[in-house]
Order: C-alpha cells, then sequence, then structure tokens
C-alpha cells in the first residue's frame, strides 16, 4: 500500500450522472481515476445515478473525488447527500454549490458585494424579453440559469431573436437571464485551496465561448500566461477570491470574467466542479504553476471535508 492510500483510504471519484453535462463529466472523472490510482490511491469509479446512496453506503468509502459537472452533481445535491452519510468530500460544500451553479442567485450576491457583473434582467415571459432589449440594449446574451458549459446560451443581436434564444434557454428548465453583452477579452481563473493560479486567455472564432468552442471546435486558442502585467493579474486575483468566497465557493474551481475595451473587468460566472480531462483548464492553469495532473488531483483531495 502506498503511503497516499492509506492517508485517502478508499475513494469514489463520482462522475457522469443525469446533467445535460454528462458526457464531460465521465471524461473528469475517468481522468481522475487514472491519476489517482497511478498514485497507489485506492480509487473507484462510480457513475453516479438515482442508487447513488446505497452505493456509497455498500463501497464503505472514506471520502469522495466529485467530479459531477451540472445539476445533481454541482448544485448541492450531492454535497448534501454526502454530509449527510458523514462521507468527506471535495470542493464546495452545500451553500457555496448551490448558489454559484445558479448564475441568477450568484449575480445577486456578487451586484449587493459591489462586485463588477454585467446588467441583467430576469425574463419570465415575452414581455420581458421586449422590455430586456429596451432596457439592456443590444447585442446582448441569453442563459438559462442553471446550465454549465454553455448549454442553451445565445448571442441576440436583433429582436426579432429574443423570443426564439429565451424559449430555447427556457427549455433547459430553470429561470432564464438577458445579460449585457461584453465586448472585450475573455479569461479564466483556476482557484486551488485559496490560490490563484495563472489566469488564461481563451480566443474563439465564435462569436462567445459556446459549448462547441469549448469541446469541440479546433481552432480555440488558450493562453497562459495570459499575457497580463504582473500588477493587473495580482489585483485581479483580489477580485476573483472575493468573487469566489461571496458564493461561499471553497477548495477549488473556476471563475470566468472578461475584460471590456476600456479595460474594465466583468465577473460571468463561478464554477465549482470544473472539467478535469488533461487539456481542461485548471490542469492547464495547474501546469504553467508548475504542478502536474497527477499533484493537482491529489491536493484536490487533500482538501476533501
Amino acid at each position: 500500500m502506498s503511503s497516499l492510500a492509506g492517508e485517502f483510504g478508499k475513494v469514489a471519484v463520482l462522475m457522469g450522472g443525469w446533467s445535460a453535462e454528462r458526457e464531460i463529466s465521465l471524461l473528469s472523472g475517468k481522468a481522475v481515476l487514472q491519476a489517482l490510482q497511478a498514485q497507489g490511491i485506492d480509487a473507484h469509479g462510480i457513475d453516479v445515478d438515482h442508487h447513488i446512496a446505497t452505493v456509497l453506503d455498500q463501497g464503505r468509502f472514506d471520502r469522495a473525488f466529485i467530479a459531477l459537472h451540472g445539476r445533481g452533481g454541482e448544485d448541492g445535491t450531492m454535497q448534501g447527500l454526502l454530509s449527510a452519510m458523514a462521507i468527506p468530500f471535495t470542493g464546495s460544500k452545500v451553500l457555496g454549490s448551490a448558489l454559484s451553479m445558479d448564475k441568477l442567485r450568484t449575480k445577486q450576491i456578487w451586484h449587493g458585494a459591489g462586485l463588477p457583473t454585467p446588467d441583467y434582467r430576469l425574463l419570465e415571459n415575452e414581455l420581458d424579453c421586449t422590455q430586456a432589449v429596451q432596457e439592456i440594449g443590444l447585442p446582448l446574451i441569453i442563459k438559462p440559469v442553471l446550465e454549465g458549459s454553455s448549454i442553451g446560451m445565445s448571442k441576440v443581436s436583433d429582436a426579432s431573436e429574443m423570443v426564439p434564444a429565451w424559449q430555447k434557454a427556457k427549455a433547459c428548465g430553470g429561470a432564464v437571464i438577458a445579460e449585457r453583452w461584453i465586448t472585450g477579452v475573455e479569461y479564466t481563473a483556476a482557484i486551488l485551496n485559496s490560490r490563484v493560479l495563472p489566469m488564461i486567455r481563451l480566443e474563439t472564432s465564435h462569436s462567445f465561448y459556446d459549448f462547441d468552442a469549448k469541446y469541440q471546435a479546433v481552432d480555440t486558442k488558450y493562453i497562459c500566461p495570459c499575457g497580463l502585467s504582473k500588477d493587473d493579474e495580482e489585483q485581479l486575483a483580489e477580485m476573483i477570491i472575493k468573487s469566489f468566497s461571496a458564493v461561499d465557493a471553497c477548495g477549488w474551481g473556476r471563475v470566468d470574467f472578461m475584460i471590456d475595451r476600456k479595460n474594465q473587468p466583468w465577473l460571468i460566472e463561478v464554477n465549482t466542479v470544473p472539467g478535469m480531462t488533461d487539456h481542461s483548464l485548471v490542469p492547464m492553469a495547474a501546469k504553467q504553476a508548475g504542478i502536474s495532473f497527477e499533484q493537482l488531483v491529489v491536493e484536490i483531495l487533500w482538501s476533501a471535508s
């Protein structure tokens, strides 16, 4: 038995699930599982379904590595179950997971905390769509508040596109918001145990960093080091930590933000269980900081509580 195996005991790597991000979660979970097993850790992959409580109880696991993306795994649901079963787990707890998964609640908290995030309007009917165009202006972006990986999102450049975009987002379930379009450069900042890792600049030929740009396009570029000055990156890191803490997120995660043409930063969203394949953004930032993928998963597992 390796020393790490003795420290961690029997580890459940939770992946898959039933969200729209299931396939990405399976890729993340398999990468995490392989990295843990390669270091002699007694890790077991579990494709999560609605019998997960029984599986965990019968498996007698000592801790869990959550590699579930989206609803059912990243929204506080799994965190609540694991807490009730007294199984230590990675990442944010129930409140931080639930708040971060909800883009509307996240933005409300950021506004209340005086943190910069684009203006938005809640869309509950077609009249709201018309008023959002008048109040926010075009272009804007429509988002289902409970989805990740840019699922259900649409850029709207003409008023005639509003209702179809709202209906598309509404079909995902949950509330829908219209958000002011930010013209500028998109960045992401990974957080590992209160430390902000080197930031990444994202460049895509798409109108925004959508699902295809994230997982299928071959021309999406990830620049790290991101090109910001050391002073700018340090100042932004302070904002990132504040934004992460404001929604009670902890452990590890990722904050996405943009910088507009006037050099004003805008917070976009928090991910409490980011992608964990060997080419995902958090591992990419960790590598720039001198942390290998295997070291990264172990450090995340250390923080399980």
